[in-house]
């Protein structure tokens, strides 16, 4: 199932619409390419001549987390960053505080250890999150 697809049948499940807007959305979360946020989503559309505002999008996005299309991957200085969820294996995250880089990465070792964390608190996970921030060899470089 295509991502227009599945996000038509969670808008209709949920009794709401696929208006022009969600739908403008849709297309530039799609042709996103790794994380953003949702002002670098508002120009991105403006740049390929939607005309939506930047409070529509910050307004929607919180659907397409809802319907499994995106997920939130890090909060940095007090903005959300998501990334496309469609499609991709579980990945966790490095972020530079200095230049913003994202390294992604899978540890199969760090799963192992959340999971023995679980099984010990007899607790059931449904997702989980791991966000490093910190200096990219480059910024590290520099001394900042």
């Amino acid at each position: 199932m295509e991502p227009v697809d599945h996000f038509r049948g969670f808008l209709k499940k949920n009794g709401l619409a696929f208006t022009s807007a969600r739908a403008a959305i849709l297309k530039g979360i799609v042709a996103s390419r790794g994380h953003f946020d949702a002002d670098a989503l508002h120009e991105q559309l403006k740049r390929v001549g939607e005309s939506l505002s930047c409070a529509t999008v910050y307004r929607t996005l919180p659907l397409f987390v809802q319907s499994g299309i995106i997920k939130e991957t890090l909060r940095s200085k007090g903005r959300a960053r998501y990334e496309p969820a469609w499609g991709l294996e579980h990945h966790d995250h490095l972020e530079c505080v200095a230049c913003g880089r994202i390294i992604e990465f899978r540890d199969d070792e760090l799963e192992r250890l959340q999971d023995k964390v679980c099984q010990r608190h007899s607790f059931r996970p449904v997702e989980h999150r791991l966000g490093i921030r910190g200096y990219c060899s480059e910024c590290g470089k520099k001394g900042t």
